[in-house]
């Protein structure tokens, strides 16, 4: 394993926002979802593709909060634009798992 200093990780963004909007994104090579994330007033509303489609449906997204990387450029999947990375950990089955918060805290709240 690389080891990188505190100032490496500093440059990395990671920051909780609410699911708002879902939508089957029917052009995406692998199943998979649009999501729009709320990150509260100085980030605004950005656009996510994940393949979380094993482990989640719409009902299990809406509402949730999530840990994302939003300091990534944007990534042009199929007809949509990603602009965050939401995190995630591979399960046994190599589904993703969302990384999520313990308790709610403030969208836009930047992870230390």
């Amino acid at each position: 394993m690389q080891t990188i200093d505190y100032k490496d990780f500093e440059k990395i963004d990671f920051r909780v926002g609410t699911i708002i909007q879902v939508e089957n994104f029917e052009k995406a090579r692998n199943p998979s979802y649009k999501i729009w994330i709320d990150f509260g007033e100085d980030i605004g509303i950005k656009k996510s593709s994940a393949q979380v489609t094993h482990l989640y449906s719409h009902e299990d997204l809406m509402g949730r909060q999530v840990v994302c990387v939003v300091n990534f450029k944007p990534r042009q999947i199929a007809d949509f634009m990603s602009e965050v990375l939401i995190t995630g950990f591979s399960n046994s089955d190599n589904a993703i798992v969302l990384t999520s918060v313990e308790r709610p805290v403030p969208n836009g709240s930047k992870l230390h």
